[in-house]
């Protein structure tokens, strides 16, 4: 298995695949790690999917490092892709109150897309692959990212994945999912989350249904993680998206 470090659009990118020497991916699986993560932080679970049959000679995955170091609040391997007001997200899950958050856009998040968006238009212009073919997503925080480049799009990628997100930006995303039905989406969470309530990953899956997007939702009795039966069925929505099928390939 090959992983290596570039620097792609800014952003320190670690690049995990089984690829022989001269082989471009068929698919490239985008994913960002959550806030106060190290950029690391998912590459064992790429390395984990790997594994899986027809995904090593195939399937590229890219981890690219947030921006923002979280090393003044005492995390010095710590990324954020923007600032979060810990104490505020905790007391709104507490209350009873976390819908009200959602349509807080972080005066970062602009910054953050265009450099995501810029990671992946070079990436898809140095392989050759289509957007088509790209699955972006990622955990927590690094979800919210995915979801909102995604919707920025102004075509569909081969797939969306949102494990354990959330929704904000909600008059943004509202208006822009509109451009994007027929989505392939993969979401999951956790019943108990206490982090990012189950109430508002629900809002978000059914403001891309009622858009028109394509979701499965998987819940799962635990908490803010992504368990085995997670990750078995990401992996299964990945070989689905590269084989542009239901059937996994």
């Amino acid at each position: 298995m090959n992983l290596r470090t570039e620097i792609l659009n800014g952003l320190t990118c670690h690049i995990a695949d089984g690829l022989s020497e001269g082989t471009q991916p068929r698919c490239v699986v985008v994913l960002c790690h959550g806030y106060g993560a190290p950029g690391t932080d998912l590459v064992p679970l790429g390395q984990m999917l790997l594994r899986q049959p027809r995904m090593s000679g195939a399937v590229q995955f890219l981890f690219p490092e947030a921006p923002l170091t979280l090393e003044a609040l005492g995390m010095p391997d710590g990324r954020a892709w923007w600032p979060i007001d810990m104490r505020r997200l905790q007391m709104a899950a507490a209350l009873g109150t976390f819908h009200e958050l959602r349509k807080d856009c972080p005066a970062e998040l602009p910054a953050a897309r265009e450099m995501l968006l810029g990671l992946i238009r070079q990436w898809s212009e140095r392989t050759g692959v289509p957007l088509s073919h790209f699955v972006l997503g990622g955990f927590s925080q690094g979800s919210m990212l995915a979801t909102d480049v995604t919707l920025q799009l102004d075509e569909n990628p081969g797939g969306l994945v949102i494990l354990s997100g959330t929704l904000l930006n909600e008059d943004v995303w509202l208006d822009r999912a509109t451009h994007h039905k027929a989505l392939r989406v993969f979401q999951s969470h956790g019943t108990n989350d206490p982090i990012l309530p189950f109430s508002a990953a629900g809002s978000l899956r059914d403001l891309l249904n009622h858009a028109g997007a394509d979701v499965e939702f998987l819940p799962f009795s635990g908490g803010h993680e992504i368990p085995h039966a997670v990750l078995d069925r990401f992996g299964t929505f990945v070989r689905e998206i590269m084989g542009d099928g239901r059937t996994p390939v």
